[in-house]
């Protein structure tokens, strides 16, 4: 497999978690989304993802792309240790929890929307910075209420076992304390990061351990 990554992309970010949990070995391929105007943007990576945006993964002849069906993917064609519950309510508590992550949070606080607001309403770095805590901080409060108020939480999102909706929130509190959004107002939230951050494929998945950090 080959993983076509930026060390701060936390879609990517999401994979690399995800590839980490299940033991799986991946070749990773740098693609740095702001030299030389981005070069996601350059034709050599759009022949492999159409959409020019990362993660792509390659596996043999398939390329997959969108963060979270490459984690569908890799937990139908590598299912143990599973990312999902085994129960069809639990699992479709975790799917929405990661998409409100993955579909609700960071899409309208991602590079391209950033630079729009740079290039085309002249918004300052206070401003994008304020946009994206903003949002985030919007997200965040759902999801805090619903780890906990609902009871299925442990040491992880659901339970006490790493699955699908962590490797998509602990790439979002990186995001959230990148902009200095205080996480003060989330303990659930923290404390499953913290926790999570002592596991080994979190840790070798933060973006400042990667070959291509900055």
């Amino acid at each position: 497999m080959r993983l076509y990554d930026y060390f701060r992309s936390s879609a990517a970010y999401r994979v690399r978690i995800a590839l980490g949990l299940k033991g799986l070995a991946c070749e990773r391929q740098p693609v740095h989304l702001l030299r030389d105007g981005g070069e996601q943007r350059a034709e050599a990576y759009a022949r492999i993802n159409p959409e020019k945006l990362l993660p792509a993964l390659q596996d043999g002849p398939h390329t997959l792309s969108q963060s979270l069906a490459i984690l569908e993917y890799l937990e139908e064609t590598h299912p143990e240790p599973p990312l999902l519950p085994a129960a069809p309510a639990d699992r479709a508590w975790v799917r929405a929890m990661a998409a409100q992550v993955a579909c609700d949070i960071h899409p309208i606080a991602n590079l391209r929307v950033m630079q729009y607001l740079e290039r085309e309403i002249g918004a300052t770095a206070e401003q994008r910075s304020q946009w994206t805590a903003h949002w985030i901080g919007t997200g965040f409060t759902a999801i805090e209420a619903r780890l906990r108020d609902d009871g299925r939480s442990g040491l992880c999102c659901f339970g006490d076992t790493p699955g699908l909706a962590d490797c998509c929130l602990v790439p979002q509190v990186f995001n959230a304390r990148r902009v200095g959004l205080p996480m003060d107002r989330f303990p659930a939230l923290v404390r499953i990061e913290r926790h999570l951050a002592e596991l080994d494929a979190f840790r070798s998945a933060s973006p400042a351990l990667q070959a291509d950090a900055e």
